[in-house]
């Protein structure tokens, strides 16, 4: 998946990073407000994690922002403020969840999985997509009770495509969601991925069908 970590604080935001990085997530960062609105605009984003305090603003006015924008991008609010006050403001201008500072790294990880549930109709982990089972946590395809263990980018680049069942995407649409500005990758590279993805689901009735100059899709036969 690909967030944006709105965070000024570099020491904080570094640590998050890496920390999603090792889940396979890709994070762009912004460190004012005016980068974060850049950002946002130039780019599909699956979460925003979105600091309060910002050296030119209030992060508030950015989830504003988003809202009025029409993008309906989920956004948990990273906040020090303790009022309930606060919170409950932060979430009626439309943030999906909030934690408060300091925080665990593992809360912050599982409250991500838990909006990024709820966005895509999910009560659980585990999802049953035709003769298997997806364990998002665990990183796994499940084919008559075996477990295969998925890569980070296979696992994120499956977790897109299933949750967008028989909806083409493109090449570029996928190194987009994939990969940041950062990393310097061609769309082979998502041939790579579909290929080692479609040994993974060999034998079960869930395929990715290459369509011709468009992309690909999976779907249930």
């Amino acid at each position: 998946m690909r967030f944006l970590l709105v965070e000024d604080n570099e020491k904080l935001a570094q640590a998050i990073q890496d920390r999603m990085e090792l889940d396979g997530h890709v994070i762009d960062h912004a460190a004012t407000l005016n980068s974060a609105e850049e950002f946002i605009l130039s780019a599909q984003y699956d979460l925003v994690l979105l600091d309060i305090m910002l050296p030119d603003g209030d992060g508030r006015s950015f989830l504003s922002f988003l809202r009025k924008s029409q993008k309906d991008t989920p956004v948990i609010a990273v906040t020090a403020r303790s009022q309930v006050s606060d919170r409950v403001g932060i979430l009626d201008l439309g943030a999906d969840d909030y934690i408060s500072k300091p925080f665990d790294f593992s809360e912050l990880e599982a409250r991500c999985r838990a909006v990024l549930r709820r966005r895509n109709g999910a009560a659980s982990n585990t999802q049953k997509i035709g003769t298997i089972e997806f364990n998002r946590l665990a990183g796994t395809v499940s084919l008559n009770g075996v477990d295969t263990a998925l890569r980070n980018k296979e696992l994120r680049l499956f977790e897109i495509l299933a949750d967008h069942p028989n909806i083409i995407f493109s090449k570029s649409k996928l190194v987009d969601r994939l990969f940041s500005y950062d990393e310097d990758v061609s769309e082979n590279a998502i041939e790579v991925y579909i290929g080692r993805l479609r040994k993974h689901l060999s034998g079960s009735n869930v395929v990715i069908t290459t369509i011709r100059g468009m992309g690909y899709r999976l779907s249930v036969e």
